[in-house]
């Protein structure tokens, strides 16, 4: 198989399709979310990166970090599209978002895990949360 050549870059827009095409492949896009809310979450976000392939400048996986930009942050929206992964994009990602975050002197990175999940971020560094519980409030859209 031919080495992918792909660019791991924080970003500050993207188009809106590829970015819901990274959701979808993640099964987090649900027909009734609305596309033009794109531009805010990445801008929202206190980083936002997205992997690259250079031979077609398309995003081929993203994720992205919520902070205050004092104290903490949180990783989410990791995801990589199948056919590009097990190239440690995934690991690329995560480090570009964890070397911003300590570099705007973020003390700690959480995240919550999907199941199965767990050992990808343990090999990263990430431990789990003893005697915390994850919660969800939401409300249909």
């Amino acid at each position: 198989m031919e080495k992918k050549q792909i660019e791991i870059r924080l970003v500050d827009s993207w188009p809106e399709d590829e970015i819901v095409a990274l959701y979808k492949a993640a099964g987090w896009w649900k027909d009734s979310y609305d596309k033009a809310g794109i531009p805010q979450l990445i801008v929202g976000s206190f980083a936002f990166a997205v992997a690259v392939d250079k031979k077609n400048e398309k995003a081929i996986g993203m994720g992205r970090v919520l902070s205050d930009g004092t104290s903490d942050a949180y990783i989410q929206d990791l995801v990589i599209l199948p056919p590009y992964r097990g190239q440690n994009l995934g690991k690329k990602l995560v480090q570009a978002l964890v070397d911003h975050c300590f570099s705007k002197g973020i003390l700690w990175i959480g995240l919550i895990a999907e199941p199965g999940s767990s050992q990808f971020y343990t090999t990263l560094g990430f431990k789990p949360m003893e005697h915390f519980i994850p919660m969800l409030y939401t409300r249909e859209r």
